[in-house]
């Protein structure tokens, strides 16, 4: 299993996701999502360790926007 992933959201529907075993390439997956996908209306893209419990170790936009 797979213990990192990265989600695309836009409103309550989940667009993509992926699972990598190693964080830095998760890392470099959740940068260019957010590059490509992130300007989108509404989009939110987290970055989770499944490991630890689905802690969110990433997150765009941050919870002050």
């Amino acid at each position: 299993m797979d213990r990192y992933r990265v989600t695309l959201t836009i409103g309550a529907r989940t667009i993509m996701r992926g699972w990598w075993s190693d964080e830095a390439t998760a890392g470099r997956k959740y940068t260019r999502w957010l590059g490509e996908r992130g300007g989108r209306e509404g989009a939110r893209i987290t970055l989770t360790d499944e490991a630890d419990g689905g802690r969110v170790l990433k997150a765009w936009p941050g919870e002050d926007r």
